[in-house]
């Protein structure tokens, strides 16, 4: 249709949004299905978050906020990146958006113009390239390996820049492989970042699901030079357990602050009202409930990357964080969207393809469900791989 912009047409679905929706209808009908393919924690949010949006709509709280938040929310938040990232970052610099989606989509906005080139590691989390081809900009994908555990080098980086680099994304811990990078990875290629003035964006969103030895870094931490360098992202939708709740947050220096403050003024105005309450209460209640989260997804982890080992035909690197295996299929002979579709229609498994992420020999496996469906599961996909 001649009508539709070109910049729409060149931007693919989501494939992670969509094997997650087939899988609901399939189940909708009764048919029995392993969902290993979700992006969400499968426990309810807590309550008390719950009733503090409650008692925010009781309250009337239902009309306009300024377009970065309820400033008691900010103000939590900046409390929140001094005491967990050692970051100084004031209210008027942190903006709540809709979800940590729309944060990414914000930062880019910002800071992207046409033709600008955004380096972003594959397998990267499948919306960053059809964001910046939103804002008129060129993703330049950097393959990384499973022998550097699916993390950019920064000889990777150097070769992949161009006088037209703008911008890298930077996600750690990383969807879909769980890679998570140590503070002298971020130092060194932080360095290259400040050699070009290369603006970051660091998506923190799984920043508390780290596990084993691994430690999360925030890379604007590491210096006052990184700090003026990059936009960090954040939400609730993963440690909290709020993935519908659609709150997600960017911080950035007072430059960048503002253009992305400018962009929600003219977009959504303000993220939900009652929910920033919620959020709120999220930040400022009993913090166990993510550790003791953490600590099932741990347990979860152990027991999925043991089965996975066991299996013939695939390979899988160990993940420090998030909530996903990044599984290599290439000696199955399929393409993943061919393996995941056959997966799923004869033995009940959803899982998303790899293609979705920028690596075609690879699917994702999510383990943030019960350790049944888990088992039977992952009992099908060995099954599925010993007859392929």
């Amino acid at each position: 249709m001649d009508s539709i912009s070109s910049r729409i047409a060149k931007v693919s679905p989501s494939l992670t949004l969509a094997v997650t929706a087939q899988a609901k209808a399939m189940i909708a009908k009764g048919e029995e299905v392993y969902a290993l393919a979700g992006g969400e924690p499968e426990v309810d949010t807590p309550n008390f978050i719950k009733e503090a949006a409650i008692e925010a709509l009781r309250a009337g709280k239902t009309k306009y906020t300024p377009a970065g938040g309820i400033p008691e929310l900010r103000e939590a938040l900046s409390a929140k990146f001094l005491t967990d990232n050692q970051l100084k970052y004031a209210a008027n610099q942190i903006c709540v958006t809709g979800g940590a989606k729309m944060a990414c989509f914000n930062a880019i906005l910002a800071v992207v113009e046409e033709g600008n080139e955004v380096i972003i590691p594959t397998p990267f989390w499948v919306s960053y390239p059809e964001m910046v081809r939103l804002a008129g900009g060129i993703p330049v994908l950097v393959e990384t390996k499973e022998s550097t555990g699916w993390k950019m080098t920064p000889e990777q980086f150097e070769e992949a820049m161009t006088p037209a680099t703008k911008m890298v994304i930077i996600n750690s811990p990383g969807n879909p492989t769980g890679a998570v990078y140590t503070e002298e990875e971020l130092r060194a290629l932080g360095e290259i970042a400040l050699e070009e003035d290369i603006v970051i964006l660091s998506d923190e969103i799984y920043e508390k699901l780290v596990y084993g030895e691994a430690k999360h870094v925030s890379i604007a931490s590491l210096s006052e030079d990184l700090y003026n360098l990059t936009i960090t992202v954040n939400g609730f939708s993963k440690c909290y357990s709020m993935t519908g709740w659609r709150l997600g947050y960017t911080a950035a220096p007072k430059p960048l602050a503002d253009a992305i403050d400018k962009i929600q003024n003219h977009t959504i105005s303000n993220a939900n009202t009652f929910s920033q309450y919620g959020a709120l209460a999220a930040l400022q209640g009993d913090q166990s409930f993510i550790e003791d989260l953490r600590g099932e997804y741990d347990v979860k982890r152990q027991f999925v990357f043991s089965r996975l080992k066991a299996i013939p035909n695939i390979r899988v690197v160990e993940p420090q964080g998030a909530f996903y295996f990044f599984v290599y299929t290439g000696n199955t002979g399929l393409k993943s969207l061919n393996l995941c579709d056959k997966l799923l229609s004869r033995y009940k498994v959803a899982a998303v393809p790899g293609v979705a992420f920028g690596y075609d020999e690879g699917i994702r496996l999510s383990y943030c469900t019960t350790l049944d469906v888990l088992n039977e599961g992952l009992t099908r996909f060995e099954q599925f791989c010993r007859e392929h």
